[in-house]
């Protein structure tokens, strides 16, 4: 790639949160980025306030026909990609309650399978950007034992573990990004830092600042989950076939698709 070329960015969930503030910081940096969200209307404004820097990719990513297109969208407009952010998500927090068939399937194909037909996609791409980058953030569930149960935060850490493994070859780096904490070093009393109040700007630049070195993890140890994953304000744009006390279930960990 052109040394000059601006780099190009996929970003999914970039809705609201910290989703909505990791597009205006690379938008901010003279960055193309392509954006996935089910708020469309959020996409279009970047779009107005950006021109000529924001792809819009609306689309269902639990489906995998859909992806495929995005990914070739991409590749008619860019021809290659750089780095692809996956944020976007869902998590459910059960209290006890055993989750039913259908919870799980909602949870899998929203996180493990969302996200690997979004890799699946965008690896040919990847291979051809510029010190290409993969960068996953994952719940609080894929680092600490949640007082209640995710169901698949243990699938996202070894989806892009393996991803890790499968890509070195081919010098993709791989970030995983996980809202919670550093592993407390050996001798220290197994005690975490403490979590930080950081608005949804803040953290964008906490890992924006960080992915510029490719770290394999990254910790973002912060004191509130919805400050930086709100809840939707509406269910609008939830599945038809879910009613509003589902909608009240949805845990704000992700941006929505």
């Amino acid at each position: 790639m052109d040394p000059k070329q601006p780099r190009r960015y996929w970003l999914t969930g970039a809705g609201n949160g910290i989703g909505a503030s990791l597009a205006e910081a690379l938008l901010e940096t003279g960055a193309h980025l392509a954006v996935s969200s089910g708020r469309v209307r959020s996409c279009e404004a970047l779009s107005l306030r950006y021109p000529g820097q924001v792809l819009t990719l609306p689309g269902n990513l639990t489906d995998s026909q859909t992806v495929r297109e995005l990914g070739e969208r991409i590749a008619r407009q860019w021809g290659s990609l750089d780095t692809l952010i996956i944020n976007a998500g869902t998590a459910e927090y059960i209290d006890g309650q055993t989750a039913d068939h259908t919870m799980i399937e909602h949870l899998l194909r929203s996180n493990l399978l969302a996200a690997s037909y979004c890799i699946e996609a965008a690896v040919p791409f990847l291979r051809a950007g510029s010190a290409p980058h993969l960068v996953g953030i994952a719940s609080p569930a894929t680092y600490l034992p949640a007082t209640a149960t995710e169901a698949d935060g243990e699938g996202m850490r070894y989806l892009f573990e393996t991803a890790r493994a499968d890509l070195a070859a081919q010098d993709i780096d791989v970030t995983l990004v996980h809202p919670g904490y550093d592993i407390p070093p050996p001798g220290h009393g197994d005690c975490f830092s403490t979590p930080v109040r950081w608005t949804p700007d803040e953290a964008a630049r906490h890992v924006l600042e960080h992915l510029a070195e490719h770290p394999p993890e990254l910790a973002l140890p912060v004191a509130s989950m919805t400050a930086l994953w709100p809840l939707s304000s509406s269910v609008e744009t939830l599945p038809a076939d879910t009613d509003a006390r589902q909608a009240k279930n949805d845990d704000p960990i992700k941006g929505r698709r």
